[in-house]
């Protein structure tokens, strides 16, 4: 039996190529220096002293330039390819962090987080194109998943030291975090292969949407943005508003949030892999019932912090959670690059990516007036009822797409 389970959990990792471990690599990078955006609520409203409403508005802004980047992102990646636009938007990604933190009147700081965002979100859609370049139809999903674990692993390592980093000053959280972007898009610049120069690409074979040409234009992926648009909203209040529930209503230092951050991303680096391989092996044709059951298990962990004031709720809202996000977003990502072809890839990841910044930018703003007319437990509820739409959404997409069954793994 244990023989078996190490057996599988190495298989999961076998047969990806190189070019897509390095991208996970630039991503750990990343990711471990992401500090600024699990404590911005915090840095806002304990140090710079804004109102939950003007923090809310803050985070809208900054969900407003992850709209624009990743849209821009799309189309500058389908135009001048993905490896200058992942570079370039690292790079002074990693710049404006550094900046952000002389920024403390509201304007100013709204101002700098557009931009921040602007750059820093048009690297989402070039990264995913990265991906899908570098892997094959046979293990696309299992590589969208190593760079989930990637990011995730970084999250943790970020998450926790950020905590222990934001009770000392806050301000050292922009300088690291600042400061991973660009040393990622330096060790980018220097060991990514060049398109072209790569032996592992994917085959340009033409998407199941490659007649309409536009995501635009297509109308069922059109419908799947929007039920990822309502379960992002859910699921972003996991980084925006369930860190100001933990430090006002369970008295939670910043230390032991970031333990609960650290915990979300062990669990995906840990797990999710192993979990993916399983899934593909055995039910490759039900991807959308997959993601409806994920953005479902989201939902129910929200509310269950309304069955009381303790932090043991907390860290099993945090686990379920986690266990729901494993089973959404990979399959969500694969699902995108199977509508899309070679010559709109980017704008098909583009719009996907842009479910998140919308919800970014209602999620936190819709969420703080919700909180501040009738409190936490009604949120958790009403996410609860944004996310089983979107599962019943996901559901009723699954009875009208071909099952793509050649991606085992």
């Amino acid at each position: 039996m244990i023989s078996r389970f190490f057996r599988q959990y190495r298989d999961a990792y076998r047969g990806l190529p190189a070019p897509v471990w390095l991208l996970g690599a630039v991503m750990l990078i990343n990711r471990s220096g992401t500090m600024v955006l699990p404590y911005l609520t915090l840095y806002l409203t304990q140090h710079l002293h804004y109102s939950v409403t003007e923090a809310g508005l803050v985070m809208a802004v900054y969900g407003a330039g992850a709209l624009a980047g990743t849209f821009l992102g799309g189309k500058l990646s389908d135009r001048f390819g993905f490896y200058p636009i992942q570079f370039l938007s690292l790079l002074t990604a990693g710049f404006f962090l550094i900046f952000l933190q002389v920024a403390e009147q509201l304007y100013a700081m709204c101002a700098v987080v557009f931009v921040y965002t602007l750059l820093g979100d048009a690297f989402r859609p070039a990264v995913s194109s990265a991906v899908a370049y570098y892997s094959t139809p046979e293990n696309r999903t299992r590589a969208y998943s190593l760079n989930r674990l990637a990011i995730n692993l970084g999250w943790s390592l970020g998450g926790g030291l950020g905590g222990y980093l934001a009770a000392i000053d806050y301000r050292l959280l922009f300088w690291v975090d600042g400061i991973t972007c660009i040393v990622a898009a330096l060790v980018l610049r220097a060991y990514l292969p060049l398109p072209g120069q790569s032996t592992t690409s994917l085959p340009e074979v033409e998407g199941v949407n490659a007649k309409t040409g536009s995501p635009y234009r297509d109308t069922l992926f059109l419908l799947f943005t929007v039920a990822t648009t309502l379960f992002a909203i859910g699921f972003w209040q996991l980084f925006s508003l369930f860190p100001l529930y933990l430090k006002q209503f369970l008295q939670l230092n910043e230390s032991r949030i970031g333990l609960l951050m650290t915990m979300n991303g062990l669990m995906i680096a840990f797990t999710e892999m192993p979990l993916i391989y399983n899934l593909e092996k055995r039910y490759a044709h039900l991807k959308p019932r997959i993601i409806a059951s994920g953005v479902a298990l989201v939902g129910f962990s929200y509310v269950l912090l309304n069955l009381g004031f303790s932090p043991i709720l907390a860290v099993v809202c945090v686990f379920f959670n986690t266990l729901g996000e494993m089973l959404a977003m990979p399959f969500m990502q694969s699902f995108t690059v199977e509508r899309a072809n070679s010559h709109n890839r980017g704008q098909y990841l583009a719009l996907y990516s842009m479910a998140y910044a919308v919800a970014q930018i209602t999620g936190p703003a819709l969420g703080s007036q919700v909180v501040a007319w009738g409190g936490f437990p009604l949120l958790w509820v009403l996410v609860l009822g944004l996310c089983l739409t979107s599962a019943g959404g996901f559901w009723w997409i699954s009875g009208r797409v071909k099952p793509v069954i050649s991606e085992t793994v």
